[in-house]
């Protein structure tokens, strides 16, 4: 019975958000106040109605409820429960339903917290949110229903994907997902705003957080995703520029952009048409990561679906949102007069700059995600493009943002000078270049790519700790630092997802360039040495898990004659499922990973064993962790809250005469 209600409540709430589509629209033409206050109440009741369904779902996964065709494809009883309940969206019907819960979250979170937003302004970006329900509702339930029940219910369900059985992967999702659908409300602002043919200081202000948001949630899923990655998949890298990452990638690029061009427009009132081009773009581009997650044309281990058909009617959805948004943005493009006059030294032109680096480098990241497809259509040919490719293309561009960060935070509005800018900056160039020359000596002449991680690290640091410092006036020590500490919250913000990043791209250089791999076979007993650790294969043993069996290894790790620990690395097999899984038995560290991965019996006796050590490989997802707890900090200042009114100061006393 509650299945069939939580079925109802999501035609319901398609119901709902056909309303809340046309009403509010119609009355913000008319000028009807009435019907567009409709927009708010059914807002909330589809958030609400989803969020029913969604929960009935969940319950169905909790209870096992095998008469439910979802939950028998996904589940089993053996199966711990955190994995029956992540269980709910590890599959395509599932997490289309979480989506539709999060994008009902947005549109009722822009109703309740909106009340600072103008009502036609507000009615709109409600009706054209409530329209990308309406698309995704009619996806939902004509092609995807979750609640597709069994006739005949069997015993026990076929089990989860193993790989997705894990707690990186149970939150990668939901977090991925916060992201991509946060950016439907850029769009939604977008559109409104084209509808009503005016973009102004306070748009802006109105439009940043729901783009800081989602670009925080963008951040936190895509750090777990590669987190993942890294101790699941058991090959010990952090990202292998694969079609879905890629996905995840795009829009993140993309929405960065669209952060940095909205204060802009918030502070000089120039790049609107920009602006509003880069909001239609992020959603476009999230749409299209759900389009090739979902549909098959590229082979990827993240993949959810493998059904062209689905597919098709993504790439539908996406055609007639970012087809109509571009056409109304055509029409109205003109009307968008950039009032703010700069020159080109400014912080305008290092903003703008900042824009066509990560514009491009986005561009270069989906020519290569989407080439191997083109190629196969057109000339039927069959290509793979890999990392190789997107190394040489790209890193140029990251390198270049990271050059001109510090001094674009530092540089003046409107009209500035690059000695001026600099100068807070020197102390912080001499020592990145001394201490990327010292790296270099130390490492003997090895890869480039170390010295330029730590030179681009310290510069962007440098620059994020120099910017706050520059603020904080020219009176004592003790004085700046009170007030450094006394800052909004958007400025500490700003200096730690600036430091974040600085800490991910030292990160990133310093594991790709000093890493050290031993690949062997080795027996019982064999002892060998990789860098300044000897590792030692002492048992190999076959056990059993809740709902697998595994091979597990143990390998003690030896610094001189002091054993420092004791790894032990798996090969599982799940049977239900059919699948063999690699776990990683990793040693954390802050200067390093020690990271073992267990192969196969060999025929000749022995066992394949990989070693890595992977200097700095915490400090990519550290710097990942710092730039959301950035974004935080901004979205915690008041300033930055769509409807946050503006703190009243009591009445003084005035004397009687």
């Amino acid at each position: 019975m509650l299945i069939e209600l939580g079925h109802f409540a999501l035609i319901l709430a398609f119901g709902v958000a056909i309303v809340q589509m046309i009403v509010p629209m119609v009355g913000a033409h008319r000028g009807h106040v009435g019907w567009m206050s409709v927009a708010e109440p059914a807002a909330t009741v589809q958030f609400l109605l989803v969020s029913f369904s969604f929960a009935a779902l969940t319950w169905a996964f909790v209870t096992s409820d095998f008469s439910l065709q979802l939950v028998y494809a996904n589940s089993h009883t053996d199966k711990p429960m955190i994995y029956k309940i992540t269980g709910v969206w590890g599959n395509h019907e599932g997490s289309m339903l979480l989506w539709m819960v999060i994008l009902a979250l947005f549109g009722a979170c822009a109703a309740w917290f909106g009340d600072g937003l103008p009502t036609r302004l507000r009615a709109r970006v409600l009706a054209v949110q409530a329209s990308i329900s309406v698309a995704f509702f009619a996806f939902l339930i004509f092609t995807s229903n979750p609640f597709l029940r069994l006739a005949v219910p069997p015993l026990n369900g076929r089990d989860l994907n193993p790989l997705l059985q894990d707690p990186g992967l149970a939150f990668h999702p939901p977090f991925l997902y916060l992201g991509y659908v946060g950016l439907s409300m850029s769009f939604s602002f977008a559109v409104a705003a084209l509808i009503e043919g005016r973009v102004d200081a306070a748009w802006g202000r109105w439009v940043r957080p729901w783009t800081l948001a989602a670009w925080m949630f963008l951040t936190v899923g895509i750090a777990l995703g590669s987190w993942w990655a890294y101790y699941e998949l058991g090959w010990g890298g952090f990202w292998f520029w694969d079609p879905v990452e890629n996905a995840s990638f795009m829009p993140w690029l993309i929405s960065a952009a669209l952060l940095h061009s909205a204060i802009v427009v918030e502070k000089r009132e120039a790049l609107k048409s920009w602006t509003i081009l880069l909001a239609i773009l992020a959603f476009g581009f999230s749409l299209l990561g759900a389009f090739i997650v979902r549909s098959g044309v590229l082979t990827s281990v993240h993949a959810f679906a493998n059904d062209p058909e689905r597919g098709m009617l993504i790439l539908i959805i996406l055609a007639i949102f970012l087809g109509g948004a571009l056409t109304l943005f055509a029409f109205r493009a003109g009307a968008m007069e950039a009032k703010g006059v700069f020159s080109v030294v400014s912080r305008e032109s290092a903003l703008i700059l900042n824009n066509i680096l990560l514009a491009v480098s986005c561009f270069v990241v989906f020519i290569g995600t989407i080439w191997p497809l083109i190629a196969e259509i057109l000339f039927d040919r069959t290509l793979s493009v890999g990392p190789p490719f997107f190394d040489a293309a790209f890193t140029p561009f990251m390198v270049a943002i990271a050059i001109v960060l510090p001094l674009g935070s530092i540089i003046a509005w409107k009209r500035g000078t690059l000695g001026r800018a600099a100068k807070p900056l020197g102390a912080w160039l001499c020592l990145a270049v001394a201490l990327a020359g010292l790296t270099y000596a130390v490492q003997s002449g090895g890869s480039a790519l170390g010295p330029i991680g730590v030179a681009l690290g310290i510069w962007v640091f440098g620059g994020a700790v120099a910017d706050l410092w520059m603020r904080s006036g020219r009176e004592g020590w003790l004085s700046r630092l009170r007030r450094i500490a006394r800052m909004p919250r958007a400025e500490w913000g700003k200096a730690t997802a600036h430091i974040g990043m600085g800490v991910t791209i030292f990160g990133v250089a310093a594991m790709l360039a000093w890493e050290q791999e031993d690949i062997r076979i080795a027996d019982i007993g064999d002892r060998w040495d990789v860098g300044q650790f000897a590792f030692q294969l002492d048992e190999v043993a076959q056990l059993e898990g809740p709902n697998y069996v595994t091979t597990m290894a143990t390998m003690s790790v030896w610094r001189g004659d002091t054993q420092i620990g004791v790894l032990a690395p798996e090969k599982r097999f799940y049977p239900v499922a059919n699948m063999p899984t690699t776990e990683a038995a990793i040693s954390n560290g802050i200067l390093r990973d020690i990271y073992v991965v267990v192969g196969d019996p060999q025929a000749t006796g022995g066992w394949a064993i990989r070693v890595y050590i992977k200097p700095f490989a915490n400090w990519i997802w550290g710097g990942a962790i710092l730039m959301a707890l950035g974004g935080c900090f901004s979205l915690s200042d008041r300033r930055l809250r769509v409807g946050a009114a503006a703190r009243k100061k009591a009445p003084k006393a005035v004397p009687a005469e």
